[in-house]
């Protein structure tokens, strides 16, 4: 809802998609470093003070409902993306390393993803509620409390820290570093000092040397990078509901049919963690045109066509960041999976720069259908680039 309370606030398309811009600029910024961080000390520490700084966001929409607090808000929002990005996924992945279970990456963080998406669509069903109930303030007061939870679940995470960069491993070509939490870990005591300035530096080019020299890796986090990226046009659905003349309180509710869609999605990643290359890239350009399709159509037809298209683009970027994924040797993993969470920022600053500039010009309907254009691009070049999965005989990482 919050599109809708800085426009309800005299904020301007403009204006808004302007603070879309900091917010990934921030993240932009953070992001490789804090994937390198992520790789030199506890991920689960990385990811409570994310938590922190989402909660303090809402917090400061709601102590000083301006431009200025909305811009402090999402610089704080942007710090807190970045600091989770990579850093889950390498904490994951390495999980399921230990356990010989890599293979299984798409199919367990759809499952997540989908709760997420459930847990979504509950508050999303609920904002109208809430909307009737305190109007803007109670939905930020709800939003800032379900932000300390996801701190209070960050923080009942087991300690994960990967392992230690050496010289066999400095290189990108050993196997992922050790994340599985055990009594080991915990007693370990992290590096201070030179020896940890010196460690952190050694992650950051060992993860900077596979993303950009291993043409494999490359290929694949360029495009993981695209197929994210490119729904940053989703900050949008309210505007483009708002004006197909949907009234604020129904709003929610439509949302919540889009967010079913993409729930559904997420959940059948499984299922598609196995497919072609040419399979996953025919799923994101058909989702793709009908997210563009439907919000020209309007209601109600184009609402669920929509879902259907952000349920087909969800499932297919999941499997993009799978495949790269599978697709790191070194021991950077967080540092790499960075990488391409900063590439994704950049198609993001890309779409929120189209639709600020677009917006002069056209209603916000007409540059979200002109939004599935690149998105149609990128599925031709997953055609190409997606690598084809690897079996469960992916290999755990090595251990100390």
């Amino acid at each position: 809802m919050y599109a809708l309370a800085m426009s309800d606030g005299g904020l301007s398309a403009a204006q808004i998609s302007s603070l879309f811009v900091v917010w990934s600029l921030t993240a932009f910024v953070a992001e490789v470093p804090s994937g390198a961080w992520a790789d030199t000390i506890d991920r689960r520490a990385l990811l409570v003070l994310s938590g922190l700084l989402y909660a303090l966001a809402f917090g400061m929409w709601l102590l000083w409902p301006a431009y200025p607090g909305y811009l402090i808000g999402f610089v704080c929002w942007g710090v807190s993306s970045a600091l989770m990005s990579g850093t889950f996924e390498a904490l994951l992945f390495d999980h399921l390393s230990t356990a010989g279970a890599a293979h299984r990456y798409a199919a367990v963080k759809g499952r997540a993803q989908t709760v997420a998406m459930l847990a979504m669509l509950a508050a999303t069903a609920s904002a109208g509620l809430l909307m009737t109930a305190g109007g803007f303030p109670m939905v930020g007061t709800v939003s800032v409390a379900m932000a300390l939870l996801h701190t209070a679940v960050a923080a009942a995470l087991p300690s994960s820290r990967a392992a230690a960069a050496d010289p066999a491993t400095a290189g990108g070509d050993a196997d992922p570093a050790d994340a599985d939490g055990d009594a080991d870990h915990a007693s370990e005591q992290p590096p201070s000092g030179t020896a940890a300035f010196g460690e952190y530096l050694s992650m950051l080019r060992s993860g900077l040397r596979e993303a950009a020299g291993v043409p494999r890796v490359r290929r694949v986090a360029i495009l993981a990078a695209a197929m994210l990226g490119l729904t940053a046009y989703d900050e949008y659905f309210p505007l483009v509901l708002a004006e197909h003349g949907v009234a604020a309180d129904r709003i929610p509710m439509l949302l919540a049919v889009i967010v079913a869609g993409q729930a559904l999605g997420t959940a059948l990643a499984g299922r598609t963690s196995r497919w072609s290359p040419r399979r996953i890239a025919w799923l994101y350009g058909v989702g793709a045109a009908l997210v563009g399709v439907g919000a020209i159509v309007g209601a109600p037809a184009g609402f669920v066509a929509i879902a259907l298209g952000i349920g087909a683009v969800n499932n297919a970027f999941l499997i993009g960041e799978a495949r790269l994924q599978e697709s790191i040797s070194g021991a950077a993993r967080a540092t790499v999976t960075s990488v391409s969470g900063l590439g994704s920022e950049v198609f993001s600053l890309a779409v929120f720069a189209l639709v600020a500039l677009g917006s002069a010009w056209w209603s916000i309907v007409t540059v979200m259908a002109l939004l599935a254009i690149p998105g149609v691009i990128t599925a031709v070049v997953a055609a190409r680039w997606l690598p084809p999965a690897q079996g469960p005989e992916i290999p755990p990482p090595a251990r100390e």
